[in-house]
């Protein structure tokens, strides 16, 4: 029988002053009690834990440390320094160091984030290209004893090992409102098939997935009909450069109450930068923008973005990856998962030209202090969709034609429609900017998959 993931359970461990003469001052009231402006180094710490009988059990933390220097920059900090470790008993991963600041130059307002992460995954979800273009059949990954159409619960996966270092840096171009983004990214990925072995380890007899060899998955399928090129198939290093420019005008980063975010990017992965099986080219255009409908307590948030291959052709690999000029997470991917269409299959919507929105109410209905740490709880409902607007070139010359592949199996030949996700939030946020997130959402079509539950920290957008 197939097992589901427990998704991470997630507590709150601390946020507590590192600074033993730090100072604090009131800013507002509620309930009776007095909102703390916060001064000097703080931290917030989550546990994570968690158990598939495929994967393995699932342990590790996060802790995000802030630095918000004297009382009047808060809430805004000036130093915040992310950490992660998590590992699963049978190989996965993440290991991820993240350092934002705008206040490294005193007398030159510029911006840095950098990361460096090594994230390993042994079962990466892989549903072919163009959304509905590629047929999903869920009977293919399911073990019930009454399916005659199982073929083995790792079907829709493959492994991704992968090493990143990303440097972006901001300022002021026109004012403190339009800004110029320029950054550097080192990406090197390792791809392959699931290491079936290594997950069959300590399972019983009737759960032992089938090998590859018997049973291969979509991803040893595409890339033996050369739909994945060869020189893709095992992944690659990319070097790419990221420029752009942001107008922003919000009045908060972790959650704006009003203001608009907007930003055009260009990621360019040049041959001379060492790309030498595939050089390419994408434009990034993402506009969101915040309305306060209650002071202080409730907002209407949107989000619409597009992202296409304008030069060269894009890895296969690299599809997945949305460009943003501000990344807090560990990795902004979709459409479909976590970060882009909640409720649906993480990467379901692949292609190389994809539009994507998501609409988000958010109602802060519960705002306190407790030990003084100021905390606040927040509701959230959602709606999010997306769908390829520019198709991956897909060569199905090499495609059996013998009867032994049923392409209704793998390909649909109408266009990709609208993939659309809807669900509800809840988050908690100490001291304004650590914010653990708890999103449900449900997927509006059975090709998308049925639901998901994801824990993770921040808000989408």
């Amino acid at each position: 029988m197939k097992r589901i993931l427990f998704i991470s359970f997630s507590i709150i461990l601390s946020s507590l002053s590192l600074k033993s003469n730090s100072q604090e001052d009131t800013l507002t009231t509620k309930n009776n009690k007095a909102e703390k402006i916060k001064d000097g180094w703080t931290f917030g710490a989550v546990p994570v834990v968690a158990y598939d009988s495929d994967l393995g059990f699932k342990y590790g933390g996060l802790v995000n440390f802030y630095n918000y220097g004297k009382p009047t920059s808060y809430p805004e900090y000036l130093q915040s320094i992310y950490l992660e470790v998590s590992r699963t008993t049978k190989g996965s991963g993440i290991n991820q160091i993240f350092f934002d600041s705008e206040h490294m130059f005193p007398n030159k307002p510029i911006r840095i984030t950098g990361d460096f992460s090594y994230l390993t995954e042994q079962a990466l979800d892989f549903y072919g290209f163009n959304g509905y273009q590629a047929a999903y059949i869920p009977e293919f990954e399911d073990d019930n004893l009454n399916n005659s159409l199982y073929k083995s619960r790792m079907y829709y996966r493959m492994e991704r090992k992968m090493i990143r270092f990303t440097a972006d840096f901001s300022g002021n171009l026109f004012g403190e409102k339009i800004k110029w983004l320029a950054g550097f990214a080192h990406i090197n990925h390792k791809m392959g098939s699931v290491d079936i072995n290594t997950l069959n380890e300590g399972l019983d007899k009737d759960e032992l997935l089938p090998s590859i060899d018997s049973v291969p998955g979509l991803y040893d399928e595409y890339v033996d009909w050369g739909i994945i090129p060869q020189k893709e198939a095992d992944g690659g290093k990319i070097n790419y450069i990221k420029l752009g420019i942001i107008y922003d005008t919000r009045d908060n980063e972790a959650n704006p109450m009003s203001g608009i975010w907007s930003e055009i990017i260009i990621v360019t992965a040049p041959k001379f930068l060492d790309n030498y099986e595939n050089d390419y080219t994408q434009l990034s255009l993402t506009h969101r923008q915040y309305f306060t409908l209650i002071k202080s307590k409730l907002s209407f948030a949107y989000r619409l973005g597009y992202q296409g291959t304008i030069a060269g052709e894009t890895p296969f690999y690299m599809l997945p990856y949305l460009n943003f000029s501000y990344n807090p997470s560990i990795v902004i991917e979709g459409l479909g998962g976590s970060k882009s269409i909640r409720g649906v299959l993480r990467d379901r919507v692949i292609g190389d030209g994809i539009i994507f929105g998501n609409l988000e109410l958010r109602w802060k209905f519960i705002k306190t202090v407790i030990k003084n740490q100021n905390l606040y709880i927040a509701l959230s409902t959602f709606t999010d969709f997306g769908k390829v607007v520019q198709e991956t070139k897909i060569d199905k010359s090499n495609i059996p034609i013998d009867g032994s592949v049923d392409f209704d199996n793998y390909f649909d030949s109408n266009n990709d429609k609208l993939h659309l996700g809807y669900g509800l939030g809840l988050h908690f946020a100490l001291n304004e900017n650590f914010i653990v997130a708890f999103d449900y959402g449900l997927a509006n079509d059975k090709r998308d998959g049925s639901s998901g539950l994801y824990i993770g920290m921040n808000f989408l957008f």
